[in-house]
């Protein structure tokens, strides 16, 4: 056992925190090989650099040539420690790349150079600025332009140029979207007037944040070993042009030209006809002619290079017969990859320092103190530490802080020291004999770590200020042990400072999937980390011998708590419900239960897929919508068992962009309305970040609902302004009136307060219902109906108005209920907006009187009946208004060669696709199509498309959207034209919607409309007399 500090002599200045982030098969493992080799302290011999993946050390990773999971490993280079955390790039692995993200300070993020900017190149940029991450650029595969697409040196810069423009336009696109919040919030009102000019001043610099003259680009071939940036070659030139070198790096890269007359760099203007820009003449050329040398068997071309540069070439390396092996001894050599690298990364990515300053607004944004009731030291000991983890101060007096990205498991006997010693924390009590240990990957941002210490474990939720309610959000640990991570290795160490990577053991069971670490209970916890896409994939897993079943249950509680994006539930049928992130993802997942965790043979079900309910109606006449509130006709009127209460459904479709925003703003609704249920730790640290710093949430969400209102009306009503001004104001006016949100009390579906106009009429009062929803959310000032019942209840019958508003809750229970579980085939409700008028009238004869003991037996409680009337009044009236399935969509990014073109329709097609644009890649022979597939279709939707492209071409989903189905589920011939097509109906085939309704009720044990016998035969005597 080795024991030490883990960052040795390194100050925090010379410590570099970075990961690798691109789309798949770009490159980062080959990249993070040589990296390893000339800085890993020998476990990567050069010549095995590349091919050996040395951070893939899982099976599945190795057979597969993809990276699963995020693995960190410490390299030393020039007296600087860097810790390098390689990441996947496959859009199923994408928590990864969050969980490495949070620990880190900087990206190298690899484009394929042939490839060019793909989807999964956007979600980690939009990662990077997400997190405030210092990105630097590498161009990958360079080789390719010249061996595969054999361009000339001016098509390849042509193509360079155009990546660098592109990536930099995603970069300031996410830029300008921050810069105009920002001006929106100040415009409102939201900003203070102190810090506008703060706010702004980060915009006044509009240069690219990725210039290779600023030494932020590097040019690779990671594969062969060899990559540079302009900084190599300004330096070789110096002497030779007679220039210095700052002059050379402004003028490598973009229209610059060399005059060799008069020995002068030169603009477009004064460059002659034919001229080439100086990074395709001192550069590129070069390169070209290496290689075409080395091609052709040229020797004198490559002697001439090795010659120009002092190379020191193993003669036996030059007379190989393989050309790969020739050229990369020649290229590694000349312009060595690990060299450009890694002093790109020491000279422009930030030490942990600069960067905790930087980033501390996003892992720990400021918090609003309100009221005078907490104790002063308790905010003065969090703000104290928060400044710490700002400084990334190491003094002893420092509060010590650290955060956990995630759990893995590692097998017991890959640990260093003692089984004993190590073998804790794997869920439960009574685990300890277990094969797996699970350690905490963890940063270190403030004060020294030491194996033994004391911790307090913090949640997302925890408060400080709160004090003893939120004890069941912070627990004290003991970190056991400390190891410095070399990827698949471990290296014990007793202590660690601020800035540093390491993995803890003894946290297993008090951290699930992330938390804070804090030698103080007054600390802020970390925010919750982005995740790109949330987990869609369900299966049930149950085991193939019932007696397992233990096994299974310990199996998917180490599962969850190794995996960071995994979910594991118990639906309301009893099944252990495993949800993924895609098909990859959750094969991986199956794997691990079978041979690491359970242990035991499973049975895993066909994919259980969400769907959504909603009703037909393309918003088009906002106006005639609204009408449907107002209208008397147009209802469904359902009455109580006992008789005592009369309840009136009206429903609308709301209009699209306001579903979608109440939609995505759940993380928000969760905040402001003050859920108590339903919503877990899980569910809340994976909602994606979407809202600013020292933003109020009320102001934010309903900003985004006005303006999504007044978005989608003006785009409908783009000739008719004052139409369109009428319907805003009817929207804002009815706004005013939401009652609820559900399902859960945060979905997108909205219940109404019913009309004030339809006041009690004869002895029946109207459950009128206080629009708190609208309260909250800053449309109303307050209800203000508590008042009115008061002066009626002096006139009327008192009991009876007791009674109504005490019902509110059960018709509020009826609507949640109503969509949490729609008529088509019990699916959530989607972008609904019902009215329910409720009246209850007396007894007969019983005016003064409640329910009779004997009245309330046969029927139950009042309160439930109102519950179940509601509820199937509600789904009755989604019924009548021509329902409609929705389904959730993937966003499809392919990629193929023209000859597969055909053939990859073909599988489109099947699946039910919607192709949005296809165009061909200039100067390469593939062509990206775009395309919405139905989640439903998407299962083994990859391998379908390989084996009929015979591997040719990828695809890259994406959940995108939720989309109606058009086709009507209960379709019967009307009209001349449909029974002249179709008959009388009897004969006609169940359509898409139906089918997968009819599917999803099998599945759920619901009856389903069907023939049981499909083709039935006369019975037949043996006599034959018939």
């Amino acid at each position: 056992m080795e024991d030490g500090s883990s960052d040795g002599d390194c100050d925090r200045d010379r410590i570099r925190n970075i990961c690798i982030l691109a789309h798949v098969d770009h490159g980062k493992t080959t990249l993070a090989d040589h990296l390893i080799a000339a800085a890993g302290g020998g476990v990567v011999h050069p010549k095995l650099a590349g091919r050996v993946r040395f951070m893939d050390y899982l099976d599945e990773e190795q057979r597969r040539a993809i990276t699963m999971k995020s693995s960190s490993i410490l390299l030393r280079y020039r007296d600087h420690a860097v810790n390098l955390i390689d990441s996947p790039g496959h859009i199923d692995f994408c928590s990864e790349v969050s969980t490495a993200a949070r620990l880190s300070d900087g990206a190298l993020l690899l484009v394929d150079a042939v490839e060019g900017v793909h989807i999964q190149t956007h979600a980690v940029l939009r990662q990077c600025w997400i997190e405030r991450l210092t990105p630097c650029l590498v161009l990958n595969k360079l080789d390719r332009l010249i061996t595969e697409l054999k361009l000339t040196p001016s098509e390849a810069y042509t193509r360079l140029l155009r990546i660098v423009h592109e990536v930099n336009g995603i970069v300031s696109a996410y830029k300008s979207e921050k810069y105009l919040s920002d001006v929106d919030s100040l415009l409102a009102g939201t900003g203070t007037t102190g810090s506008t000019g703060e706010t702004l001043e980060d915009y006044d610099d509009n240069e690219d944040v990725f210039q290779p003259q600023k030494g932020n680009v590097i040019f690779a071939c990671a594969l062969d070993g060899w990559g540079f940036g302009i900084r190599e070659f300004a330096e070789i030139y110096a002497s030779k042009l007679g220039a210095s070198v700052n002059a050379l790096l402004r003028a490598l890269w973009g229209p610059r030209y060399f005059n060799p007359k008069t020995k002068m760099i030169v603009g477009k203007k004064g460059a002659g006809p034919n001229k080439k820009p100086m990074f395709v003449q001192f550069v590129l050329e070069p390169l070209w002619q290496v290689y075409q040398g080395a091609l052709e068997g040229d020797k004198g071309l490559v002697e001439k290079v090795i010659r120009s540069f002092n190379l020191s070439v193993p003669p036996r390396e030059l007379q190989n017969k393989d050309v790969k092996v020739v050229l990369q001894a020649v290229m590694s050599r000349w312009l060595p990859l690990s060299d450009a690298v890694l002093s790109m990364v020491i000279r422009c990515l930030p030490d942990p320092v600069a960067a905790q300053a930087f980033r501390i607004s996003r892992l720990i944004p400021k918090r609003e103190v309100v009221g005078d009731v907490v104790e002063e030291g308790v905010v003065e000991e969090a703000e104290k530490t928060r400044k710490a983890v700002e400084g990334c101060d190491i003094g002893d007096e420092v509060p010590c802080v650290a955060f956990v990205s995630k759990m893995f498991a590692v097998p017991v006997k890959m640990l260093p020291g003692q089984r004993g010693q190590v073998a804790n924390g794997y869920g439960d009590e009574g685990e300890g004999d277990s094969d797996e240990c699970f350690l905490a990957f963890a940063r270190i941002f403030s004060g020294v770590l030491y194996a033994g210490q004391r911790v307090f474990v913090l949640s997302a939720l925890y408060d400080p200020l709160k004090g003893e309610s939120m004890q069941k959000h912070i627990q004290e640990a003991e970190m056991k042990s400390l190891y410095l991570m070399m990827g698949q290795g471990l290296k014990v160490v007793t202590s660690a400072k601020a800035g540093n990577l390491v993995a803890i053991g003894g946290l297993g069971q008090h951290i699930l999937k992330s938390a804070t670490l804090s030698s103080t209970r007054n600390c802020w916890p970390f925010s919750s980390m982005a995740f790109q896409v949330a987990p869609t994939l369900r299966v049930a897993i149950e085991p193939s011998d019932p007696a397992d079943v233990g096994a299974l249950l310990k199996g998917l509680r180490l599962l969850n708590r190794a995996d960071p994006f995994v979910e594991v539930t118990v639906s309301s049928r009893g099944e252990h419900v495993l949800a993924a992130a895609g098909e990859v993802h959750l094969e991986r997942c199956v794997k691990d239960l079978k041979e690491r965790f359970a242990k035991v043979s499973l049975e895993v079900s066909p994919p259980l897929v969400s769907y959504k309910e909603t009703i037909e109606g393309e918003v088009l006449n906002v106006m005639e919508n609204l009408k449907v509130l107002s209208r008397r006709s147009d209802y469904v009127e359902k009455t109580t068992p006992n008789g005592r209460c009369v309840v009136r459904v009206q429903v609308m479709k709301l209009l699209p962009s306001l579903t979608k925003v109440l939609d995505e703003s759940s993380d928000l609704l969760v905040d402001i309305i003050g859920v108590k249920s339903g919503q877990t730790l899980k569910s809340l640290e994976t909602q994606r970040p979407s809202i600013l710093e020292n933003e109020n949430p009320v102001e934010v969400l309903k900003k985004r609902i006005l303006d999504a209102v007044e978005g989608d009306i003006l785009s409908r009503n783009e000739d008719d302004k004052d139409h369109a001004e009428k319907c805003k104001l009817k929207w804002l006016k009815i706004l005013r009136r939401i009652w609820a949100l559900g399902p859960r009390q945060i979905g997108p579906n909205l219940l109404f307060t019913p009309d004030i106009k339809a006041e009690s009429t004869g002895s029946s009062v109207l459950i009128r219902g206080c629009s708190h929803v609208s309260e909250r959310l800053g449309f109303v000032a307050d209800c203000g109906t508590s008042d009115s019942v008061a002066e009626m209840s002096s006139t009327a019958n008192q009991a009876l108005y007791m009674d109504a508003e005490h019902l509110e809750s059960s018709v509020i229970s009826g609507f949640q209920l109503a969509t949490s579980a729609g008529p088509l085939c019990d699916e959530p409700m989607w972008g609904l907006a019902f009215v329910v008028e409720a009246r209850i009238s007396p007894f007969s004869g019983q005016n003064d009187e409640s329910e009779t003991p004997q009245q309330s037996e046969q029927y139950g409680i009042f309160a439930g009946q109102v519950i179940a009337t509601v509820k199937d009044a509600c789904r009755a009236a989604v019924l009548q208004n021509k329902p409609r399935l929705v389904e959730a969509m993937y966003f499809c990014e392919l990629n193929t060669p023209t000859e597969y073109l055909g053939p990859m329709y073909a599988v489109l097609s099947r699946r039910r696709a919607r192709v949005l644009k296809e165009e061909m890649q200039e100067g390469s022979p593939f062509f990206t199509v775009h395309a919405y597939v139905p989640v439903s279709e998407s299962f083994g939707f990859a391998d379908e498309l390989r084996r009929w492209t015979s591997g040719a071409a990828s695809a890259l989903l994406v959940l995108s959207h939720w989309e109606a189905l058009p086709e009507d589920p209960f379709f019967v011939p009307k009209t001349e034209e449909e029974i002249e097509e179709f008959g009388d109906g009897s004969s006609v085939l169940p359509n898409t919607a139906r089918k997968l309704i009819d599917a999803v009720r099998r599945r759920k044990g619901l009856p389903v409309e069907e023939k049981v016998v499909q083709h039935g035969t006369k019975q037949r005597t043996l006599a034959r007399k018939v």
